[in-house]
């Protein structure tokens, strides 16, 4: 899909690099909702998606493996060549949305219940997102998102999905600690979740919340190609012992 230069667009918020959510969702855990959503009924290939934090592009290009075709916006510029344009999803898009089916995205967590919220207005099909689990918590989102608006699926992974700041590192892949002065292999502390919205034939989002895991498929749903190489400081410096 095409950028939108609209003025519309234009409008956004201007946001500091280092206030960024900025981390980068390994492949298999879109990988992993795109085969959920199969299951469920999707015809992806007929249906555009957006991702509106795209990032350094890592979730729209998984995308764009099964969506007809898909819309790839962010507040920041990260350098991604398919990047459609610098846009603040949250604005007042007006008559310059994108007519989109889904809208896909691992939000910023201080931002996530605006995303939703976004995107249960402009998506024609569902909204999916992936947050921590500890995002359906709490009496504010209650109150201003989940009572009006519950999800039909919420899907938390039984495997950890390992994101780290700034840099998507593959976990089989291990990568210099220079605090400790050994090689360790990229792990997680936080566990994660994708809240899916969907819209029911009456074109009405569904009410009733299913829960469902997703298995471990980390090994199975990753590809040659998925990981870029391990960035120069978190190489083994030369001469370091092990």
């Amino acid at each position: 899909m095409t950028a939108n230069r609209s003025s519309a667009v234009m409008a956004q918020r201007h946001e500091a690099p280092d206030s960024l959510d900025d981390f980068p969702t390994p492949p298999w855990a879109t990988r992993s909702l795109l085969r959920v959503l199969r299951t469920h009924g999707e015809v992806l290939s007929d249906q555009y998606a957006w991702e509106p934090a795209c990032n350094r592009g890592y979730m729209a290009k998984v995308l764009a493996e099964e969506f007809a075709g898909v819309h790839a916006t962010d507040v920041h510029e990260y350098g991604w060549d398919g990047q459609d344009g610098v846009a603040d999803f949250l604005i007042d898009w007006g008559q310059d949305v994108p007519k989109v089916d889904w809208v896909i995205t691992n939000p910023p967590f201080r931002l996530g219940a605006e995303f939703i919220r976004q995107g249960l207005r402009y998506a024609r099909r569902g909204v999916a997102v992936l947050v921590r689990t500890s995002f359906v918590e709490g009496v504010e989102r209650y109150d201003t998102l989940f009572q009006a608006s519950p999800e039909a699926f919420v899907l938390p992974f039984v495997e950890r999905v390992a994101m780290w700041k700034g840099v998507l590192l593959d976990p089989d892949v291990k990568v210099w600690d220079a605090e400790r002065g050994t090689m360790k292999s990229p792990t997680s502390a936080t566990s994660y979740a994708w809240l899916v919205w969907r819209r029911g034939e009456d074109g009405q989002f569904t009410s009733d919340t299913r829960f469902g895991r997703i298995p471990p498929w980390r090994r199975l749903l990753t590809r040659p190609g998925d990981y870029p190489p391990v960035p120069a400081h978190l190489r083994r410096p030369e001469g370091a012992l092990l």
